[in-house]
């Protein structure tokens, strides 16, 4: 239990320290539903382990019923998460995420299918996940990785990654540190697909010219 309450500590300090609009202790405490969700999943969650039947499946549904949020209590989540307003958030029973994540609203953690065993993601560390992207299937996301906004990732991402598109594809960072300031940023990341049409539109315009140069001799 001692653990419990540390892991809900730093849930409430990452709450207070990554969202800007945070303003003080008590506004946390009272009004931020990713806390209050957190909170629910903290206590579900140690019942879960203790084996007690219905009573932490209930808490998650009343969580969800009050927040917006739906935790599995036999999700497995480190300390310092932070979901930042978080209506429509999903995390599933086999999922497993690591120390200060940030999730945004809309996010899925979920599975495939209806397979057994373990069948949602597991997230790392420093991880990022954008508005509205969905994490699926047993799959390994590393850590300091940042998934952007309606990314649906369904294959492995490895450390210091950036994933973004519809399926996810990974734009490779420099194996180096993320600055902790740029985690929050999860909208200017860049898309490779756009910068490959834009590079062939430049080609196609050059090609144009010298065919009308041509043209002219």
């Amino acid at each position: 239990m001692t653990e419990t309450f540390q892991k809900i500590k730093k849930d409430f300090q990452a709450a207070l320290s990554m969202d800007p609009a945070a303003t003080s202790r008590i506004e946390v405490a009272l009004t931020y539903s990713g806390v209050h969700a957190l909170l629910f999943y903290r206590f579900a969650h140690w019942l879960w382990k203790k084996g007690i039947p219905f009573v932490p499946r209930a808490l998650s549904q009343l969580a969800r019923f009050l927040t917006g949020i739906e935790i599995h209590p036999g999700a497995t989540i480190g300390s310092g998460l932070f979901i930042d307003h978080g209506m429509g958030v999903v995390i599933g029973e086999t999922a497993e995420i690591g120390d200060n994540v940030t999730l945004f609203q809309g996010v899925t953690l979920g599975g495939t299918g209806k397979q057994r065993g373990k069948r949602h993601p597991t997230i790392g560390s420093h991880v990022v996940v954008g508005a509205g992207a969905k994490v699926l299937g047993p799959i390994n996301v590393g850590d300091y990785v940042k998934i952007g906004a309606n990314s649906v990732v369904l294959q492995d991402v490895p450390d210091h990654s950036t994933v973004v598109g519809i399926p996810g594809r990974i734009v490779r960072i420099k194996d180096e540190r993320v600055a902790e300031d740029a985690l929050m940023d999860h909208v200017h990341i860049p898309d490779p697909i756009a910068d490959r049409l834009i590079e062939l539109q430049v080609q196609i315009d050059a090609l144009k010219k010298e065919l009308v140069h041509k043209g002219k001799k």
